[in-house]
């Protein structure tokens, strides 16, 4: 379930906006570590086959997502976006 937000706009009216689970994992993946997939998991609660499925809509939509190695984990970072 996605969780509303209260923004101010400059006009000084107050609307909301969703944080839904696809701009919470684009926001982790843009951080500087990145994010591995079971850390996508552990926040969206989603299976790992469709945590998997939202890079790959990511992708298609213009993010270039790398992939590196953190220990044992593959971790995963946007480094350009559309």
């Amino acid at each position: 379930m996605a969780t509303k937000v209260k923004i101010q706009t400059k006009a000084g009216k107050t609307g909301s906006s969703s944080v839904t689970k696809i701009s919470t994992v684009i926001e982790m993946l843009k951080q500087s570590s990145g994010a591995t997939l079971n850390e996508i998991v552990q926040t969206t609660g989603w299976q790992p086959h469709s945590a998997r499925a939202a890079m790959t809509g990511l992708r298609k939509k213009g993010h270039t997502i790398e992939r590196s190695k953190r220990g044992d984990a593959t971790c995963y970072h946007i480094t350009v976006s559309n």
